[in-house]
């Protein structure tokens, strides 16, 4: 996604791969099995818990913004693990997003005339959703149900009046096969949605079945980072 390229590529630039950051990534990589999993998993979990604290997201501290990473990164990690993969590329965003998601910012000096406070991160972001599925299935797992609570949580403050769930699926099956699946899949997350109080009216679903991969692969490869649900917020 283009906001997780963003900030990542302005931690580095900020931090300039600080030891710190080098060696938390270092440190998970080392690492391999139920020891990997639980690494990663404490991640997961301390990041869910910091996106859930309403005086990190009242104040707009930036480690809101890198718990969210951090979340979504350690996420797609887990989904690899689970087919014993141990992916580099997300392992290290966890790492780093985690790393960075613990460091205090340092105090404001106060200005004379204070501006108004910026938006929150998570309002600025056009799809505010990104859920995976296990292959061949269209049954939301609980990480799902936790991300449709998040943009449940924050449709109000950031007046999100509209919403568009858009399903895919990986090249694994048939065009025709993949396409019913993606449509299932978005299905899934409206009636999620709708559960927990989002208007039905302001649902829309698409399937896109396997013809717009969020990782280009050939024809007939599974690959957890295409079998995902976007949603997608308007204002």
């Amino acid at each position: 996604m283009k906001r997780t390229t963003a900030i990542f590529a302005l931690a580095g630039a900020a931090v300039g791969m600080t030891p710190a950051a080098a060696f938390a990534q270092d440190d998970l990589m080392a690492l391999d099995g139920s020891e990997l999993r639980s690494a990663v998993q404490m991640r997961y979990d301390a990041a869910l818990a910091l996106t859930n604290d309403g005086s990190i997201v009242a104040a707009n501290d930036p480690r809101f913004t890198w718990a969210s990473e951090a979340k979504a990164q350690c996420g797609i990690a887990l989904g690899y693990l689970k087919s014993n993969t141990k992916d580099p590329v997300s392992l290290s965003k966890c790492a780093m997003a985690y790393d960075m998601m613990q460091r205090v910012p340092q105090q404001r000096v106060a200005a004379p005339m204070p501006e108004p406070e910026p938006r929150p991160e998570v309002c600025t972001a056009q799809a505010p959703g990104l859920i995976f599925f296990e292959f061949d299935s269209a049954t939301p797992q609980q990480d799902a149900v936790e991300t449709v609570e998040y943009v449940v949580e924050n449709a109000g403050p950031c007046n999100w009046t509209s919403f568009t769930v858009v399903g895919h699926t990986d090249r694994a099956g048939s065009n025709a096969y993949n396409q019913g699946l993606s449509e299932r899949r978005a299905d899934a997350i409206e009636s999620l949605m709708v559960a927990r109080g989002i208007a039905d009216a302001s649902i829309t679903t698409q399937a896109k079945g396997e013809e717009t991969p969020r990782v280009p692969t050939a024809d007939g490869v599974r690959e957890l980072q295409n079998r995902r649900v976007e949603i997608l917020v308007n204002q």
